[in-house]
């Protein structure tokens, strides 16, 4: 498979994901291919303090907007590595 077809695929195993986590934080989650957008209900605060959470566990994403979670994994990620980030994705975005 060439590279747009897998980020297609596995942004959108990505997106599912999360989705799967129905996390009262999350206000939408929306992207194209592997360049995701998770954003935060106002009243839960900025998408920083939520970032910095996840890079102390080993996970690089960056607000963008203020209230918006970006992930933006490279083109070569495996489904481990997206199933690795969910598992420290869920309990920082579940603590709602």
């Amino acid at each position: 498979e060439d590279l747009v077809e897998r980020a297609f695929v596995l942004g959108q195993y990505f997106r599912e994901g999360l989705e799967k986590m129905q996390s009262p934080l999350v206000k939408e989650i929306r992207g194209k291919g592997l360049l995701i957008g998770v954003e935060i209900k106002e009243e839960y605060g900025k998408a920083r303090p939520f970032c910095e959470q996840l890079m102390e566990l080993g996970l690089l994403c960056k607000e963008t907007h203020d209230y918006i979670i970006r992930f933006a994994p490279p083109l070569t990620i495996t489904k481990d590595e997206i199933d690795w980030a969910l598992e420290r994705i869920a309990p920082i975005l579940e603590r709602g």
